[in-house]
């Protein structure tokens, strides 16, 4: 039984379909706005930086609100309206750049709306696949995701340079555009009904709810550590990846091609082989156990950049390492996601989730920043040295032990006493 495939249903497949559709316009139009800064505004460094790290840290405040707001509304039109948002503000940068209107605000303001819109709709997205989802099944989901999300990875980017090549640079934001445009529509088939979801206590939006996913999280004996671990593991190897290209790409001497190569393919393929491997492990080992492992393992992995050298050695080099970190990351994070929604009650979903996205969302940020200037103090290999250190501890601020078993099965019985009381 383990190794066929199991059925989740027409819905589960439309609301797969509609995240594949938009993972794969997302994998296309990857780095798109950083060649339309460059290629089209002739920005420097300094802006396109401001514009890659601006948006995700604005658009992380601007979501702030968003959470109770997803919480007390039914999910399936918010995402919906997220998407045909995400559709909406891309396309004015290609009816700006026909026009010749285009400016290097308007590209951040257009990255700030897609950064919020996309933390909206994974809280929605979250909640709703709670309740379409078996809590048994949410592991096959999960990892069904993951997968996707890894194969895009693999060869969204490649396309979407090429296609940049062949047809100019603003044709990876229309791909972009049109695949929310699709996913709304996927979404929008799924069909059946949702009950509107009951609020308790005041009608409107009071500004303690803005803080109610934070304080979700930080009483909860298991999602706590789990929030930490995610900021400090997810913000040291974002920061430590733009430096791993300055050093590559600059002082090593690859390629631009070499540099592609050796992440893309080894990256989608890992994260595809590990989220293929995600419920078996489970379903053998536990999935506390399995979740784990797999999170100390990832964690060992990136100190090895810090080696690299040049030539076919160092190539080599860059690709083990990746290949063996996001394989170890495609069998955690779905094993993540899976209890994160096991241990939030239903009416919470989306205000924990949304604190999520925006606390990652601001370490990384702050950490790329704070990284950026540490090699410019020391340069990029001893920061990148410094990344895989402090990666190295990580795995304290995991749930271990007998405390991560019980809290698994303490936070599965209460989501599943929530959901006969609904």
């Amino acid at each position: 039984m383990a190794g066929r495939r199991r059925a989740l249903g027409r819905r589960f497949g439309w609301l797969w379909a509609a995240f594949a559709v938009s993972s794969y316009g997302t994998g296309l139009g990857f780095g798109a706005f950083s060649f339309m800064a460059i290629l089209v505004l002739h920005s420097g460094p300094t802006q396109v930086a401001v514009l890659a790290a601006s948006g995700r840290a604005v658009g992380a405040l601007v979501a702030v609100p968003l959470g109770p707001w997803v919480e007390f509304r039914r999910k399936r039109p918010v995402m919906i309206a997220m998407d045909l948002t995400r559709f909406a503000a891309l396309l004015t940068v290609p009816v700006a750049f026909a026009f010749g209107l285009l400016t290097f605000a308007q590209l951040l303001v257009v990255s700030v709306v897609v950064a919020a819109a996309n933390i909206a709709f994974n809280a929605a997205g979250g909640s709703y696949l709670k309740s379409l989802v078996p809590s048994e099944d949410l592991l096959i989901a999960n990892a069904r995701f993951e997968s996707t999300t890894w194969t895009s990875t693999m060869l969204g980017p490649p396309l979407g340079g090429a296609a940049i090549g062949l047809f100019g640079p603003v044709t990876t934001v229309v791909a972009d555009a049109v695949s929310y445009l699709l996913s709304a529509l996927g979404i929008r088939a799924i069909g059946g009904t949702e009950p509107r979801p009951e609020r308790s206590g005041a009608p409107r939006l009071r500004a303690g709810d803005l803080l109610d996913g934070w304080r979700y999280i930080l009483a909860h004996p298991t999602l706590r550590p789990l929030l930490f671990n995610a900021m400090v593991v997810n913000g040291l190897i974002m920061a430590a990846e733009p430096l791993l290209a300055v050093l590559m790409l600059g002082r090593l001497g690859f390629a631009p091609w070499q540099y592609a190569l050796a992440l893309a393919a080894s990256s989608g393929a890992g994260g595809f082989v590990g989220s293929r491997l995600a419920r078996p492990l489970a379903a053998r080992f536990g999935q506390h156990r399995v979740m784990l492992t797999s999170g100390v393992l990832r964690a060992c992995w990136p100190v090895g950049l810090a080696f690299v050298r040049p030539g076919i050695p160092g190539m080599l080099l860059v690709t083990a390492v990746q290949l063996g970190l996001v394989t170890c990351i495609g069998v955690f994070n779905p094993l993540l996601a899976t209890g994160r929604l096991q241990h939030t009650a239903p009416d919470r979903v989306a205000r924990t989730l949304t604190a999520w996205s925006i606390s990652t969302s601001a370490a990384i940020a702050a950490m790329t920043a704070a990284w950026g200037l540490l090699a410019a103090l020391t340069g990029p290999r001893t920061a990148i040295a410094l990344a895989g250190v402090l990666l190295l501890a990580s795995p304290l601020l995991l749930p271990r032990g007998e405390n991560g078993r019980r809290d698994e099965r303490a936070g599965a019985a209460e989501a599943q006493e929530a959901v006969e009381g609904a």
